[in-house]
This record gives structure tokens, C-alpha cells and sequence, in this order.
């Protein structure tokens, strides 16, 4: 277990951790080494505070994956400001809506043509009271309503420490970099994990099955982590053919992991793929499978050393640790009813426990569909969905018809052609009549966040 006393006080500081000389980031073709890296975080944090930018500001950090972000998180980290790192994917009205939340002192967009700062924001008010806050991380929006969530730098370094130990990372490790930064599993699991190793990322700006396949197969990278959408993109590129490679651990998190793709990937790679759970309100790791005991199932492992997890009589998982946590910004309403007496964060995960105490996520309460009296979980029926050889993902969602009843509705992007009949038969010898899709919809892409996770409430 780590030790949450002696862990760096910001996260700016793992920077010191290692040699000035050792490469941390290589960006473009460029590569930066931990040395380059601090020197321009603490230029940049100069110019921030020229900027105006004091302790408790918001600073909108507006950007895709890019060494000049990373930079800019760790000035941010240095004046005890909070970075809002959003992506700059997201739509005029998304953006709109975040700044107006979090009333940034300065928006500022990176690029790798360099970084643009928008007007001071005189009005903005520092949050005195936000001691010890690194990051204000607003959730993907899977339901429609973001919230901003503060992470304290304690809680962002104990995941990234522990994510560290239990991935084996050394300074010799090279890390795909291509889940966003302004996401928490690329920020804290991805990002900090690697660099408080000493190891070294290879930032993307966004993921690209082809350029990220062609490094594997270079032998550029050791380390790939990614949603499950990303490694059935490499899959659906790649074949059937083994690919080689140099890497040594593979794992996947941010969304439910079905088996059919687990020993895909698994035969693709000739590695375990390793699964984990975890969740922005938890910096994000709540369980991992262990590197030393790679499971055949798709369980998502027992909960990382020093986080406490229980499951409630409703089926909701609850965690409590270090990773948990401040609260949600400015909305003291939502804050109490996820914060739980006694320090515990209620999930809104339905969960199960194995014999062997290793935890399954069945899915969310609020996406359970209530059909003729039975329960079905679309994680369930996603995965019938997805073992189909022509089925790339898939997306279910309950749809309340007379009588307070629902009917299940599947979403599906297909690798190639088929159909809804064809698709119904493969079901009824994997799935109850009451979990079967009572309408299949085909659609050329499933709607998405930055990350890969499906976005439900747009379907």
C-alpha cells in the first residue's frame, strides 16, 4: 500500500523525482526530458502569474494532448491555482457551459503552434477555502449533466503512485499517451502514473487505430492502455494475424469490458488484457486485476491497496480511500448525495463480489431497465451483442412503454454487413426472451465522448 505521507505534496513536483537527462515526453518527434519538461513548466507558470493567475483560480486549460498541456498543468499546480482541462473536441455550447461554471481567471488554448490566452476575468473569485485542490475534472456527461468534480493533488498522486506499482512501470517503459489528458484515466492513471515511474509517455493528440497499431508493431511502446472501443478499432485493423510487438502489459478500463473482446485482444497481443474499474469521482481507480494474476474472466479485480470498497443492499457499489473526492464544484446538493457518512462515496455502480472477493460491474442503477418485472443490464446484452463476428460495439438503452413497463433497444456499429434478424437469432441461444432487443438500431458510429466512452443519453 502507498503511504499517502510520503507522496510529493503537488503533482507538480514528481518533475524532481528523476534525472533532469531521462526522457519523460516525446510529442511530434520531439522528445522532452524530465529537465526540458520542468524548465518549461516553471516558465510557464511565470507567465500565468504575469497573466494574473493567483492561488484558488480556475485556469480553462482549452487543449488536446500536447506537451505544451502538460506543461500548463504543472505551472497551474505550482501557483496552487485548479486546472479545468477540458477538450477542445467539445462543442462551442459544452465549452460555453463548463466556463460558466467554473469562472476561469484565463481560458487559454494550446496547440502545438503554441498556446493563446483569452482576457483576464477580473470578476473571477478565488476559491480560498480550495486548499490542496489540483483539478477540477468535469465528467464525460454520459447522463447529460456534467458536474465538476475536485480532486485534491493527495488524491490524483496516491492513484497515479499506486497505478505506478501495480502496472510494474520502470524508466525503461514507453507509454501510449492516446486517451485525453482532460479525461481522469488519462490524467491521473495514464499521465501522472507514467511520469512518477520515470517513465516515458507518447502523447497523441487523439487516438488513431492506424498510427497507434504501427507503433506497436515498431516496437515504439511497452505500455498500452485504452477503453475497450479503442482495442476493437486495433482488432478491426489488424485482423486475425498475431501482432508483434514489444510490449509487456495491455489494459483496459472506462467502460465494460466483454469476453469476446478480451481474448481478441488477447491473441492479437499474445498478453493478458487486464481489466480495472474506476470512476471520476475517484481519481479514478477504485480495483485492478493484478499483474501477477491475470484472470480468464472479465472481472474487474479486487480494489487497489488502501481503497475500501462495500456493496450495498440495492446492489450499489460504495468506495472509500484516499482516491475519493472533494466534492462537486458549487453544488453542495449533489456533493451530499454521493458523499456518505463516514467517508464513503456511493458509485451509482450496480457491482457483485466472486468468492475469491474479486468485483463485477453489472452496470449503472439509473441504466437498469426494468422489463416485465425482471432486471436487465445492458452491460449483459452489449456483450451477447458484441461476441456477433459482425458487430465492431454496441450501446443499450431502456425505453418506457404503457404501464410503467420498458423495452430494451439496441444500438449497434457494425464491421460489416448484417442484420436485425440475423442478429436476433444469434441471441436467442445467449439471452433470456426478456433480455432480447425488443428494436435493433444500426448506425454508422456510435456517439462518443473525447475518451471512447458511448454517450447513452444522446441515443
Amino acid at each position: 500500500m502507498i503511504d499517502p505521507a510520503t507522496l510529493p505534496a503537488r503533482i507538480c513536483d514528481i518533475l524532481q523525482r528523476h534525472p533532469p537527462h531521462a526522457p519523460a515526453l516525446v510529442d511530434n518527434g520531439r522528445t522532452w526530458t524530465y529537465g526540458e519538461l520542468r524548465d518549461e513548466a516553471e516558465r510557464r507558470a511565470a507567465w500565468l502569474r504575469g497573466l494574473g493567475v493567483r492561488a484558488g483560480d480556475r485556469v480553462m486549460l482549452v487543449s488536446e494532448n500536447c506537451a505544451a498541456q502538460v506543461a500548463l498543468l504543472f505551472a497551474v499546480a505550482r501557483l496552487d491555482a485548479w486546472s479545468v482541462n477540458v477538450n477542445a473536441r467539445l462543442s462551442e455550447g459544452e465549452l460555453a457551459a463548463i466556463r460558466a461554471h467554473c469562472t476561469p481567471r484565463r481560458v487559454i488554448h494550446a496547440t502545438p503552434a503554441g498556446l493563446t490566452a483569452g482576457p483576464l476575468d477580473a470578476h473571477a473569485v478565488p476559491e480560498s477555502d480550495g486548499a490542496g485542490i489540483a483539478a477540477l475534472v468535469y465528467t464525460t456527461g454520459t447522463t447529460g449533466n456534467p458536474k465538476g468534480v475536485m480532486l485534491s493533488h493527495a488524491s490524483l498522486l496516491f492513484v497515479a503512485a499506486t497505478s505506478s506499482r501495480l502496472r510494474g512501470l520502470v524508466p525503461n517503459d514507453r507509454a501510449a499517451g492516446v486517451l485525453p489528458i482532460s479525461h481522469v484515466y488519462g490524467l491521473t492513471s495514464v499521465l501522472l502514473g507514467t511520469l512518477y515511474a520515470g517513465a516515458c509517455l507518447h502523447l497523441a493528440p487523439r487516438f488513431d487505430a492506424a498510427v497507434l497499431l504501427a507503433q506497436i508493431r515498431a516496437g515504439e511502446l511497452t505500455i498500452v492502455q485504452g477503453v475497450p472501443a479503442m482495442y476493437a478499432r486495433l482488432l478491426a485493423l489488424a485482423g486475425t494475424e498475431p501482432v508483434a510487438s514489444r510490449l509487456r502489459f495491455c489494459y483496459a478500463g472506462g467502460s465494460p469490458l466483454d469476453p469476446g473482446l478480451k481474448r481478441a485482444v488477447e491473441a492479437m497481443f499474445g498478453l493478458p488484457l487486464h481489466n480495472g474499474y474506476g470512476l471520476t469521482e475517484s481519481a479514478p481507480t477504485v480495483c485492478q486485476t493484478r499483474l501477477d494474476a491475470p484472470r480468464a474472466d472479465t472481472s474487474v479485480g479486487h480494489s487497489i491497496p488502501g481503497v475500501e470498497v462495500r456493496i450495498e443492499g440495492n446492489g450499489e457499489l460504495w468506495v472509500r480511500g484516499p482516491n475519493v473526492m472533494a466534492g462537486y464544484y458549487r453544488d453542495p446538493v449533489q456533493t451530499a448525495a454521493v458523499l456518505r457518512p463516514g467517508g464513503w462515496l456511493a458509485t451509482g455502480d450496480i457491482a457483485e463480489m466472486g468468492e475469491d472477493g474479486a468485483l463485477f460491474i453489472r452496470g449503472r442503477l439509473k441504466e437498469l431497465i426494468i422489463r416485465s418485472g425482471f432486471n436487465v443490464y445492458p452491460p449483459e446484452v452489449e456483450a451477447a451483442l458484441n461476441s456477433h463476428p459482425a458487430v465492431l460495439q454496441s450501446a443499450v438503452v431502456g425505453r418506457p412503454v404503457a404501464d410503467g413497463n420498458e423495452e430494451v433497444v439496441a444500438f449497434v456499429e457494425a464491421r460489416e454487413a448484417v442484420d436485425a434478424a440475423g442478429l436476433q437469432a444469434w441471441l436467442v441461444t445467449r439471452l433470456a426472451p426478456y433480455k432480447r432487443p425488443a428494436r435493433i438500431v444500426f448506425m454508422e458510429t456510435l456517439p462518443a465522448s473525447p475518451s471512447g466512452k458511448v454517450l447513452k443519453h444522446k441515443l
